[in-house]
């Protein structure tokens, strides 16, 4: 491939699952991760040839819980990568990593391997929200943490915050932000909390959620006013303390966005490495196989066709349609949204002669902007994303 493509890849392993988690993930032996391991350095040659060592922009090493994983296999899988793929001079290069979950030496070992950026799973400064959201940590091992990735010489750190956790109030939200921006990360990624089925936070407050449905009083879960007024404080009170909104989530100082989420929303090609992993290359979209056991089967016979094509799970080629409603609803988390020169450029058409009656209708609504060229959410366009993004599919009947 001529064109530059971002890397992911999955580490499905943690100590302990969280309690909302329904990511690929779980507490597996050493065997197990062993095996692993070996199966994905196949995987990494596979296409390393496949795709003629292709230039890699950004790579990012997620899970589950990547710094669970032995550092000794980890740098051995990072190597494989640099020696199999072409990584830009620049290429950033992150980690995920709970707290409590590294050491001196194997930061040492991360850093040596080419990790030049680290993203640390904190939730939440309160150790009784932690508590109930099933975390391994508690505050005080995430300064450590934090403390000893900083000595290490990580001079790239995001931090992952949560809203709408079980008892949550505006005023331990506060205080977590607080405490963090302290800190002076580089970086804040603040997500919702949502209650995803087949996970144990969906057994214990499923009432909360149908009430929250129903737009009934909730006794655990922070209800809809609250979540709002959550949203609009950290906006508020990370914009005072330098941290730019470039995303709907995301938070970063001048010059420290996070490049490899930033190609996800404007659709940079990417290829997903590891069990249930996503790619997408030549607009030809598709995902690993994700239970781990046959993945690693699939992985075990590469090269071999057969092997590639089990490991390979819903395969499907874009349609012009799709990837405009794709360029749309990513772009526009961005708070600087798209381009319609680009939109015009890339397919062929003007945006506003796609989608002219549902510009019209958001922007009679205020939930989104055109100015300079650019088509973007507005703050209250950006508090309902979800609903305003489904304006944007294409009615194909």
């Amino acid at each position: 491939m001529s064109e530059a493509i971002e890397l992911y890849v999955h580490i499905p392993f943690c100590m302990r699952k969280c309690l909302y988690c329904d990511f690929l993930s779980g507490p597996y032996d050493r065997v197990d991760r062993e095996r692993y391991t070996k199966a994905l350095l196949q995987e990494i040659r596979y296409y390393g040839d496949v795709l003629n060592h292709p230039r890699v922009r950004s790579l990012f090493v997620g899970g589950g819980t990547p710094t669970w994983l032995e550092p000794e296999w980890m740098e051995e899988i990072l190597c494989a990568i640099r020696s199999t793929f072409d990584l830009e001079e620049d290429c950033e290069v992150t980690m995920e990593c709970n707290p409590g979950t590294v050491t001196e030496d194997s930061l040492g070992v991360y850093l040596r391997a080419g990790v030049n950026r680290l993203s640390i799973g904190l939730q939440s400064c309160d150790d009784e929200e932690l508590r109930l959201l099933g975390r391994i940590h508690d505050v005080n091992r995430f300064y450590k943490t934090y403390e000893l990735a900083r000595r290490a010489g990580f001079s790239n750190i995001n931090i992952d915050l949560m809203t709408g956790i079980p008892h949550q109030t505006l005023d331990s939200l506060k205080k977590t932000l607080k405490i963090v921006t302290g800190l002076r990360p580089e970086h804040l990624s603040v997500y919702d909390l949502i209650v995803e089925d087949n996970t144990p936070f969906h057994d214990m407050y499923i009432f909360d959620v149908v009430k929250r449905q129903a737009g009934q009083p909730t006794e655990v879960l922070p209800d809809e006013d609250t979540e709002l007024a959550m949203t609009l404080m950290v906006e508020d009170f990370l914009e005072k303390k330098g941290y730019h909104q470039y995303e709907i989530s995301n938070f970063a100082r001048d010059g420290r966005e996070c490049r490899h989420n930033v190609g996800y929303w404007t659709r940079v090609p990417y290829l997903g490495l590891g069990a249930g992993s996503a790619s997408l290359l030549h607009e030809t979209r598709w995902s690993n196989e994700s239970d781990l056991y046959r993945y690693m089967e699939a992985c075990e016979k590469l090269p071999d066709l057969p092997a590639s094509e089990s490991l390979m799970q819903g395969v499907s080629k874009l349609s012009r349609y799709e990837q405009m409603e794709e360029f749309m609803f990513l772009g526009l988390r961005m708070n600087e949204g798209i381009s319609l020169e680009e939109f015009e450029h890339k397919f062929g058409a003007p945006c506003t002669g796609i989608y002219g009656k549902t510009i019209r209708d958001y922007r009679n609504q205020e939930l989104i902007e055109m100015s300079r060229g650019r088509l973007f959410l507005t703050p209250r366009g950006r508090q309902v994303g979800n609903l305003v993004f489904e304006g944007f599919l294409i009615d194909r009947n």
